[in-house]
């Protein structure tokens, strides 16, 4: 059950990740209105650019962690299916 709710928790991260990626993209200066500070006057590349990376590094890091709970749940469904079997 436990590895049930990491893999439910690392998607729901993924998918944050992913919307914080795409709302940068749509709109750079979210960072900006959200924290109140310009830290390149206005230009918003530099959130953009700040924003992106992290993001999409958690995004794969999140899915990966997603990828490994999705295999442990799966690996112990087929334990406890086999044992049953016995």
């Amino acid at each position: 059950m436990t590895s049930r709710i990491r893999l439910v928790a690392a998607l729901v991260a993924a998918a944050l990740s992913a919307i914080a990626c795409i709302a940068t993209i749509v709109e750079p200066q979210w960072f900006e209105m959200l924290f109140d500070t310009s830290p390149d006057e206005g230009d918003g590349s530099l959130e953009t650019l700040i924003a992106v990376a992290i993001s999409a590094i958690a995004l794969v890091v999140f899915s990966l962690i997603g990828r490994r709970e999705w295999r442990r749940h799966v690996e112990e469904r087929t334990t406890a299916q086999l044992s049953r079997n016995d």
